[in-house]
């Protein structure tokens, strides 16, 4: 399937602008084209019982129809509710940097396309050492930035993207997908953004995801644009 795309790294501006949502419905939509979908969460903070169970992560488990393991799909949990890092600390632990990385190797060895899932926004740490820019640059992979349909959000995406053009060598930025988190009432905002973003960004709006019937047709969409995007 060499029309596929390797992969890609799903970012955001921020925390909560739904990125683990966004990422399943990829991973949902790719693996019903018969595509290996495989699903990568590096770290995660915030996880729960004995076992450190991430709810992101097995959210894109189930989405991709459950690959490998659940817990190849997030390798290193933490308990706490903060950045990766400090979650360690609080536990006397560390995030293991080199991880991070080869983490993604049994993925990229049994799939056709891997969705790589960043925690927090492009700049939050990962690591003592990383942040999620570090990780998406050493992976290789074009990032799919996702942001929050809500007063604000043109701000917010063009610092991530302005951000990611300028770090190291510049991050290859597939393009936004605008998501619709929650039903704002009085955001008059929510009607103008994707044309205002449209407007001002420099790489291309995939789409946007919000609460209609029509959300399947607009994932499908949005992954139509990313193959044409490989393939040309």
């Amino acid at each position: 399937m060499s029309s596929v795309p390797r992969g890609f790294f799903i970012t955001g501006t921020g925390t909560e602008v739904g990125k683990t949502y966004v990422a399943a419905a990829l991973a949902r939509e790719m693996a019903a084209r018969s595509w290996r979908v495989g699903v990568y969460k590096p770290v995660a903070s915030g996880c729960t019982g004995d076992d450190f169970y991430s709810d992101d992560a097995a959210a894109l488990w189930e989405a991709a129809g459950r690959p490998l393991s659940l817990s190849a799909v997030c390798p290193q949990r933490f308990r706490a509710a903060v950045a990766p890092n400090v979650a360690a600390a609080m536990e006397d632990r560390h995030v293991d940097s080199n991880l991070l990385r080869i983490g993604v190797d049994p993925w990229l060895d049994a799939s056709d396309v891997v969705l790589v899932e960043g925690a927090g926004g492009l700049m939050s740490p990962l690591s003592d050492d990383d942040y999620n820019a570090d990780l998406a640059s050493d992976l290789g992979l074009p990032l799919i930035v996702v942001s929050a349909n809500r007063l604000g959000v043109i701000n917010d995406t063009l610092q991530t993207v302005i951000t990611a053009s300028v770090w190291g060598e510049g991050l290859d930025v597939a393009g936004v997908v605008l998501n619709q988190v929650a039903d704002v009432p009085g955001d008059e905002s929510l009607t103008s953004n994707a044309e205002q973003l449209r407007k001002h960004l420099r790489v291309p709006l995939l789409g946007e995801i919000g609460f209609s019937e029509k959300g399947d047709l607009q994932v499908a969409t949005i992954v139509d644009r990313l193959l044409c995007r490989d393939e040309g």
